[in-house]
């Protein structure tokens, strides 16, 4: 009994005086892309599925453009109005050039009272600032065609970058708000670890070191960088059950991965320098 009592001792003070693991608990996280339509409407149409691979430039969803098709027609007709004013003002800026001139000749001959020719003077400057107000509306009037035309084509969404579909927040027939969230895509090069070191290891850890992260499953480790250190420490995050670290502050840190990996967001990870 005596022997066995001296040697859990004897264990008990080698677990102690051992170093600390080297090897940091994490999570997989992931910057998501929420794919949203830029004007209110109804969804007319969704093309994928949760869990499908798209490409980039693949459509997503499309708004029924019924409503903002009413706008473009709209918008279109108005700019044909301003168009018709413009040919009416240049018409009548035209005639009242061509009246002055006349006139001013015949006022150099003494054949024409100064009065009437003030008032041509009057007419061609009041002819050309209505011109000129025709061209400044039907230059608006294009503009609001232009944008017209532009929403309705904003009504199909399209994948900018190639993923995986993670959430589909809306379905067809949807009502859905302006730039409120309707498809979650995670690019695979928006995935990367979140994990945490105390403050002894920060001199090895700055931006871009290598490090190997390892998850239950992961049939080998995965390379990746540092690619942000917080500035400030906090203390263990529950989800960390280590007892190294528990009631210690620590640093969260990122880390991106060199090629795209099996990690999953919210994963547990294991994470250690790349040797």
């Amino acid at each position: 009994m005596r022997r066995l009592l001296v040697l859990c001792l004897a264990m008990f003070t080698v677990a102690c005086t051992q170093h600390p693991s080297e090897t940091l608990q994490g999570y997989g996280e992931a910057d998501y892309v929420y794919l949203s339509s830029q004007d209110p409407g109804i969804i007319g149409e969704l093309f994928v599925r949760e869990g499908d691979t798209v490409a980039a430039g693949a459509p997503v969803f499309r708004l029924d453009p019924q409503r903002l098709g009413y706008e473009a027609h709209s918008a279109a007709s108005q700019q044909a109005a301003s168009d018709n004013a413009i040919h009416t003002a240049q018409a009548n800026a035209v005639l009242a050039e061509r009246n002055y001139a006349r006139g001013t000749e015949l006022a150099a001959q003494g054949f024409y009272p100064r009065a009437r020719l003030d008032a041509d003077r009057a007419a061609r400057d009041v002819a050309n600032a209505q011109l000129a107000q025709a061209r400044r509306q039907a230059a608006a009037a294009g503009a609001q065609t232009g944008l017209a035309r532009e929403r309705v084509h904003d009504t199909s969404t399209r994948a900018p970058a190639a993923g995986t579909i993670e959430q589909i927040f809306h379905r067809p027939g949807e009502v859905v708000a302006a730039g409120a969230p309707i498809v979650a895509l995670l690019p695979p090069q928006n995935m990367k670890v979140r994990f945490f070191a105390p403050q002894a290891m920060l001199a090895r850890l700055p931006v871009g070191t290598h490090v190997a992260v390892s998850c239950d499953g992961c049939a080998h480790p995965f390379a990746g960088r540092v690619s942000f250190v917080a500035q400030e420490p906090q203390f263990t995050p529950p989800v960390i059950y280590s007892l190294d670290q528990r009631e210690k502050l620590v640093f969260l840190i990122e880390a991106r991965f060199d090629a795209p990996t099996t990690i999953r967001p919210g994963v547990p990870v294991d994470v250690r320098l790349a040797q």
